[in-house]
Order: structure tokens, then C-alpha cells, then sequence
């Protein structure tokens, strides 16, 4: 048991270290494209294209994220008016809400990755896969975070980012 936390753990960290880097280069590449094309009117052919890869992985894997440190929206004032055991119950139907949607990510995902797998993206070359790969990685996520959060174990990695939080 201690192994496959363990392995879910560097799982979990390879992830948002990505999702982090995927951010990063989108800074830099920005930052370049501006700056060479204000400074030497030149840009480069990938730049837009690979900007917006990065884009696409990022939201979608912050979304997944998201769910892990449960920043997802919530009416906390309707939900503080019913009893603590309803309110339970609505968190498991919640969750259970949150695995079916990282199911159809994958499955849906993962049919339109391969069907996007023969056409190419026009700068780069790279097959329009690419784009689209981050669903079925996402469903994952989503369903792995839901699954653990159903059965009680917290998922939370970064204390204090909720609302108010002191």
C-alpha cells in the first residue's frame, strides 16, 4: 500500500511539475515573441502554435488540479442551510458527478485524440493528437482524485488555497 502511494505521489508531482513548466514556456515564448517582433519585426513560424499547446495542457491539467484541492465553485450558503448528513450526501453525489466526468474525458478524449492523429498542425508538424492528448490524461486525474476523495482520503497537496483561508 505504502509503494503504491508512493508511486501515485510522483505520479501526482511529475504532473503538476508539467503543468507548472507548461506555464513557464508559455511566459517565456510570449515574452520572445513580443520582443523579437517589436525589436527585429521578426517572429518565430512555432511560436503562436506551440504557445497555444501549451495553453490547452495547462487548463486542462490545472481543471484536474483543481478538483485534487477541491477549488471547484460551491454555494456554501445554500448548502448551511440543510442538515450535515445531507450535505454528505450531496459531497459523495458531487464526487461521484466528478468521476463520471473524468470517465467521459477519457473515453471521449481518447477517441478524438486518435482520430486527430492523422492530420498534422500547420507550423509545427506535430499531429493534431498532440492538442488533444491532455483528455484522456485529465479524465485520469479527475477520476483518481474523485475515486480517493469518494472513499474520504484527502487529496489536498497545497494547504490554504481555498477562499479565505488564514
Amino acid at each position: 500500500m505504502q509503494l503504491l502511494r508512493r508511486i501515485a505521489l510522483a505520479l501526482d508531482t511529475a504532473l503538476e511539475t508539467f503543468a507548472l513548466l507548461a506555464l513557464l514556456s508559455m511566459i517565456l515564448i510570449v515574452t520572445m515573441t513580443v520582443f523579437t517582433r517589436k525589436l527585429f519585426n521578426f517572429v518565430f513560424f512555432w511560436s503562436e502554435e506551440v504557445t497555444l499547446l501549451l495553453l490547452v495542457w495547462f487548463a486542462f491539467m490545472g481543471m484536474a488540479i483543481g478538483f485534487r484541492e477541491g477549488l471547484h465553485l460551491a454555494m456554501d450558503t445554500i448548502t448551511g442551510l440543510f442538515p450535515k448528513w445531507f450535505n454528505k450526501g450531496l459531497d459523495k453525489l458531487i464526487q461521484l458527478s466528478t468521476f463520471a466526468f473524468g470517465l467521459y474525458l477519457i473515453i471521449q478524449g481518447w477517441d478524438f485524440t486518435v482520430l486527430m492523429h492523422d492530420s498534422t498542425l500547420a507550423a509545427t508538424k506535430l499531429p493534431n493528437s498532440t492538442l488533444y492528448a491532455v483528455m484522456p490524461v485529465t479524465g485520469f486525474m479527475v477520476c483518481a482524485y474523485s475515486a480517493l476523495q469518494f472513499f474520504g482520503v484527502d487529496t489536498k497537496r497545497h494547504q490554504g488555497l481555498e477562499e479565505g483561508a488564514e
